[in-house]
């Protein structure tokens, strides 16, 4: 079953939410950075975030998440976009601790709680919005809650996980995130708190086999759902050759020349996919020519 999100309403539309199932995305970027169980918790639960507040925007629209919160396992990075896109990376990516003492993945002790989210959109317009907010746990899920109730101004529970298995491969990953509208009431603020207290963990109710369409029920009590529509999810990168080319243009015909004398090729590495680009001394001397132009 390929990864997918859904987008719905709860009690007539009161409340506004989010559910994906993340599994192969998160593992997609486990097997490309061969990251550790913390690591890909930490990353996989950032992902995860990023894939639902991509899902959030319209068209063509983008939108960078950056986490930097001191710890060891350093920055993490996500760019996703409204069409179910989602790539990311983290600096360290072979972090790891014992679990903690609720015997779960160590994510805030990795990440770290002393420095700031910040969100980027990405929405066609001349300035990009940005929004930045400090890292209140670490444990990902609630930094995305503060920042929609701090940044965004609209109250919201968010839960991610993801479970690791014993070859560091990925068992589940996956989230919601509710939101509550302008006309909600107290009574449903009440409801959705009761059931928010009794569910399981996420990726508990993923590797149990529950859909998006299923979290949102356990998250909102079943007949409170009304469901919009559902997206493809996946790892995307769109780095390419060409991109890398304009990149090294862009660093003028002195770098382009030291390049050729000292190494006579040059070759770019993507941060999110680590796929590898080569540019022969030929390649190299046609950017210098182009320079010229």
């Amino acid at each position: 079953m390929s990864d997918y999100l859904v987008r719905g309403l709860g009690f007539n539309g009161s409340v506004r939410a989010f559910a994906v199932d993340s599994t192969k995305t998160v593992g997609e970027a486990q097997r490309r950075h061969m990251m550790w169980p913390t690591a890909s918790a930490a990353l996989g639960r950032a992902m995860t975030g990023g894939v639902m507040l991509g899902a959030m925007l319209k068209g063509d629209d983008k939108v960078t998440i950056k986490i930097e919160g001191g710890g060891p396992v350093g920055a993490l990075l996500v760019d996703s976009n409204a069409k179910g896109g989602v790539r990311g990376y983290v600096s360290n990516p072979q972090t790891h601790f014992d679990l903690n003492a609720q015997g779960k993945l160590d994510v805030s002790r990795a990440v770290g709680t002393t420095g700031m989210m910040s969100v980027v959109k990405d929405l066609g317009m001349r300035d990009n919005f940005t929004g930045q907010t400090p890292i209140v746990s670490g444990e990902i899920a609630e930094d995305f809650t503060y920042y929609f109730a701090t940044s965004e101004q609209v109250p919201s529970s968010v839960g991610l996980g993801v479970l690791v298995d014993t070859d560091n491969s990925i068992l589940a990953a996956g989230g919601f995130v509710i939101q509550l509208m302008p006309n909600v009431d107290d009574e449903t603020i009440t409801q959705i708190e009761e059931h928010l207290a009794g569910i399981e963990p996420v990726s508990h109710m993923i590797q149990r086999g529950l859909s998006p369409e299923e979290i949102l029920e356990a998250v909102l009590g079943e007949g409170n759902v009304q469901i919009l529509d559902k997206m493809p999810v996946h790892f995307d990168c769109n780095c390419s050759k060409d991109r890398f080319a304009t990149a090294i243009l862009g660093l003028g015909k002195k770098e382009i020349q030291d390049m050729i004398d000292e190494d006579g090729m040059a070759e770019a590495q993507c941060h999110f996919c680590l796929e590898t680009y080569h540019y022969s001394k030929e390649e190299l001397e046609s950017f210098i020519n182009e320079l010229q132009l």
